[in-house]
């Protein structure tokens, strides 16, 4: 029998131990190496600490109404922070910290470059949207480094059906990507408490309360309806409404916790930053700190343990029904994680996973990556405990949209859409999914924007890589969904079902 002395195991044990402290080693001082050499030099907006921003160590007892006296305090903070302003009128042009800049009037503010606000831009506050009539309410929760306006289509659709909206502004986000440095999840699970306290207190026992959130905001609604299983405090949502959600993070996101130590070193500052570009979008950080990464890390490992927890209790199912609306490919958080760690947990047809496809048009199919390609083929062949519907292709011969749509222990069904895909969109994506086709912000249609600017999603440059302070891929990225009538449909009739209860 092979045998190994107890002194050659230590060895061995060492080296292993050694090798892989060398190889974490060397993979942070590469990352602090680029950080330093080739991000770009820090802004104000990179370091500029705000003193009212929420924390959940000091403000945890606030109700709805003291957090938004505390965001206004916080705003306010902000308006008098004039450090934000570099007086540099090439850069103001763009900056999304210029009252006056093109960005600033996508906002739907008319421009009033005296005023010196350079926080107008409304929706990256908390708000509300109350119904004359209240048939119900809703909490939707916005996602990582953006801000409430990435729910605001959806909010707008429950209210048109008498819901009474509350769509949060999660701490750390809609002010300066600063603000990314030192939010951490309690932050955000406190806040999201508060505001669903309040939302669910809107709605009737017998009118539907939902719960809704778009990437780490899907993340954190999930982990709220869970924890209302075992929590007599919290009221249980009618229906839990997730897009894109972050699931599942690579790996290698557990280096960020190391990383991110470093920048108590002198030099060392940038490394606290995975990305540093312009600021230019008026919704969204566009610089993205190793802290946030973090902070998702935490918040998926937190829903893992949650449905853990509720799994050994004999709790999920009572879980509320799940939607959830997903591209296939997803270069920001992946597809898988909903697929398997949160669909492979659920039964019923009362669950719902809805897949947006490629475009399979034969004329694409040459350009299709092995992983793409072999998706029709996986699609056809699931077997799921709940619902499944897929977005795609009516053939390969047709840029019809269908839904294909399968049941437990059913066959396939087709549904007409009357949708069809765009010329020169081969696929949506994770950013795409919140927002409808004309989005005055990020909407791809022709005309799309607000006071005669054009929408940042209908922006397509070419060029050579280098001619602009962002790489040319950031113009091609798709930011809105042509298939967002597919979501809205959806959502009538859940409540459709919901309200003549």
């Amino acid at each position: 029998m092979f045998s190994v002395s107890p002194h050659r195991l230590i060895r061995i044990l060492l080296r292993v131990v050694g090798g892989t402290a060398a190889l974490l080693a060397a993979a942070i001082a590469g990352f602090s190496a680029y950080a330093v050499l080739a991000l770009a030099p820090l802004a104000p907006w990179h370091t500029l600490e705000l003193k009212e921003e929420f924390q959940a160590q000091r403000d945890a007892q606030l109700d709805f109404a003291g957090l938004l006296a505390l965001e206004t305090r916080l705003f306010d903070e902000l308006r008098r922070a004039t450090v934000l302003r570099s007086g540099d009128r090439a850069e103001e042009q763009s900056s999304r910290f210029s009252p006056g800049s093109w960005v600033a009037r996508l906002t739907g503010v008319p421009d009033d470059s005296g005023s010196g606000d350079v926080y107008a831009a409304p929706y990256n506050r908390t708000f509300e949207l109350v119904p004359a009539e209240r048939g119900g309410s809703a909490l939707l929760i916005h996602g990582l480094t953006d801000a409430p306006y990435s729910m605001l289509a959806l909010a707008r659709r429950l209210h048109a059906r008498g819901l009474h909206v509350v769509v949060l502004r999660l701490p750390g986000h809609g002010t300066v990507p600063a603000g990314q440095l030192r939010m951490t999840l309690a932050d955000w699970r406190t806040a999201v408490r508060i505001a669903a306290h309040h939302a669910a207190s809107l709605a009737a026992p017998d009118q539907p309360f939902y719960v809704g959130g778009y990437s780490t905001g899907g993340t954190l609604a999930l982990t709220h309806a869970l924890d209302s299983l075992g929590d007599p405090s919290l009221r249980r949502p009618t229906r839990v409404l997730l897009v894109s959600p972050a699931i599942e993070l690579p790996r290698i996101a557990v280096l960020t916790r190391i990383i991110d130590a470093l920048a108590f070193l002198p030099g060392l500052e940038a490394t606290r930053w995975q990305e540093i570009v312009p600021e230019y979008d008026p919704y969204k950080y566009n610089s993205f700190a190793v802290n946030s990464t973090r902070q998702v890390l935490a918040a998926t490992n937190t829903l893992a343990r949650a449905f853990e927890q509720a799994q050994a209790a004999g709790h999920l199912g009572r879980l509320p029904p799940v939607i959830a609306w997903q591209s296939v490919i997803d270069s920001t958080v992946g597809a898988r994680g909903v697929f398997d760690s949160v669909f492979g947990r659920l039964a019923g047809e009362q669950h719902e996973l809805v897949l947006f496809d490629v475009n399979r048009l034969a004329v694409f199919r040459s350009l299709e990556t092995a992983r793409v390609a072999g998706l029709p083929q996986l699609l056809s062949d699931l077997q799921r405990p709940h619902t499944v519907t897929v977005v795609a292709n009516s053939s390969e011969a047709s840029d019809r949209v269908v839904m294909r749509r399968r049941t437990p222990g059913r066959a396939w069904t087709e549904i007409e859409t009357g949708l069809a895909w765009p010329r020169s969109i081969v696929s949506v994506g994770h950013v795409a999914l919140c927002f409808p086709p004309d989005d005055p912000v990020y909407g791809f249609l022709p005309g799309s924007g607000a006071n005669g600017q054009p929408a940042l999603g209908s922006l397509f440059l070419r060029g050579e890589a280098g001619a602009l302070s962002l790489p040319l891929s950031v113009f091609t990225r798709l930011r809105s969904n042509p298939f967002f009538a597919l979501i809205a449909g959806r959502v009538d009739e859940m409540l459709d079902a919901d309200l003549r209860r």
